[in-house]
């Protein structure tokens, strides 16, 4: 699904419930290590829907794996038993974490050629802190045209891995790749985000040992033969943030369901802080047109980072917040500094009321800001999932070009929305 546009007629106020999917920032990793099992793998609570995890289910295919996705029960069974390294006529897979197949098509195999990893273009994101995993080893890497060589004829050795900077897709490499190799690999300076957490537990599963010291030092002791498993994919968080800001800036009354409030305190203290007023139980957040305890979003500065803290996934959001709060706010972004492009997209439907630089953005709101309806063009997938909302809560018609962008981090958002009463129509 390429170049997609969205008609969106705005205005339209949610109301009942929409319940919150399993993360994709976990499932596609999880489908990936499930790889390296060899026994077959029962995934629930699964985005069955995702761009993403479709494009892997189709490389594992390719590849002679067995995908089995039952999309009404939301699972995915994965049998890797005749998974191996194939010459593939095509590599045309846009998937950013097509490093993390590597390691299953090098148990089976010895080898493994992937496609060059894809995505969305937010800064400079290189592999070479995979190709750093790989060698430390004991894999030779080949960079060739079509695809990426990667090969351990004699099987992957414990090795030490030493990151220079916080990495979650090196993490995540790491973890899957020393999971298979002999001996025990020591891993420093690793990012255990929630969604690394959830990879972790899962290879637990799979029969692997993985001691966790600190938050950033691991030791991982690599098994050949690994059980299956059944395993729940934990709700995603950034999905969750997104329902709560649309249902405050839309005045809607909807209650989200499945919030992983264990992975959230710091970002939800934030939308408190800010004067939003929610009610919550075990599991879920009900918004409602009177949650602004003063009447108004108020005015904010903060800054993204790493977990524990409001992650950069998360900034698009909390800069539709401060576009609708009443007085100047300011987001700041260190760890993706470069993650503006969407702004240049977002200022046609507010015109004036943004201002960027590198690693700053500040919004001029107001507590009766309403947005223009334009048209605008997706540049990654949250800023995308932004021009959505605020073509939801804008005066007249928008259309976004694009928009597969954000279906590829949002699971049966067409349906989530029209359970809603919201209605948009998405054309090839």
């Amino acid at each position: 699904m390429e170049n997609l546009t969205a008609i969106i007629k705005g205005k339209q106020v949610p109301k009942g419930k929409v319940k919150v999917s399993g993360a994709k920032n976990s499932a596609t990793r999880l489908l990936a290590a499930s790889l390296i099992a060899d026994e077959e793998v029962r995934l629930e609570n699964f985005p069955t829907e995702l761009v993403d995890a479709n494009h892997k289910f189709d490389f594992i295919r390719a590849c002679g794996g067995r995908v089995e996705v039952n999309r009404e029960e939301e699972t995915v069974l994965v049998d890797p038993a005749l998974l191996e390294d194939r010459l593939l006529t095509d590599y045309n897979y846009p998937i950013r974490t097509t490093y993390l197949l590597v390691p299953g098509l090098l148990k089976k195999s010895g080898k493994a050629k992937i496609p060059y990893p894809g995505g969305c273009k937010i800064g400079d994101r290189g592999y070479d802190l995979h190709i750093m995993v790989w060698e430390r080893l004991g894999a030779k890497v080949v960079e060739k045209e079509e695809y990426i060589e990667v090969s351990a004829k004699n099987g992957l050795k414990a090795g030490e891995i030493d990151f220079p900077i916080t990495t979650i897709g090196g993490t995540e490499s790491a973890l899957i790749c020393s999971s298979i190799a002999e001996g025990t690999t020591i891993i420093k300076n690793a990012y255990i985000s929630p969604e690394v957490e959830d990879l972790i537990k899962f290879l637990r599963t799979l029969g692997v040992k993985i001691k966790v010291i600190g938050n950033s030092f691991v030791e991982v002791t690599g098994k050949d033969y690994l059980q299956g498993s059944i395993f729940q994919v934990m709700p995603d968080r950034i999905e969750a943030l997104t329902w709560i800001v649309y249902g405050v800036l839309s005045k809607g009354d909807i209650t989200i369901e499945d919030v992983p409030f264990d992975t959230m305190d710091i970002p939800l203290r934030h939308l408190q802080e800010a004067g939003i007023d929610f009610y919550k139980n075990s599991r879920n957040i009900h918004i409602s047109p009177n949650c602004l305890t003063n009447g108004a979003i108020q005015p904010f500065e903060l800054a993204t980072g790493t977990h524990p803290g409001i992650i950069s996934d998360m900034q698009p959001f909390y800069v539709l917040l401060g576009l609708h709060a009443d007085g100047i706010s300011r987001i700041f972004d260190y760890r993706y500094p470069k993650r503006l492009k969407y702004c240049e997209e977002l200022i046609k439907m507010y015109p004036d009321k943004i201002d960027w630089e590198t690693g700053k953005i500040t919004t001029k709101g107001s507590k009766n800001m309403v947005p223009i309806g334009s048209t605008v063009v997706s540049t990654d997938l949250r800023g995308s999932m932004a021009l959505v909302l605020g073509a939801l809560l804008a005066e007249g018609e928008s259309t976004i070009k694009k928009v597969e962008m954000a279906l590829r981090g949002y699971n049966n958002l067409q349906e989530k929305l029209k359970k809603l009463g919201v209605d948009i129509n998405i054309e090839d």
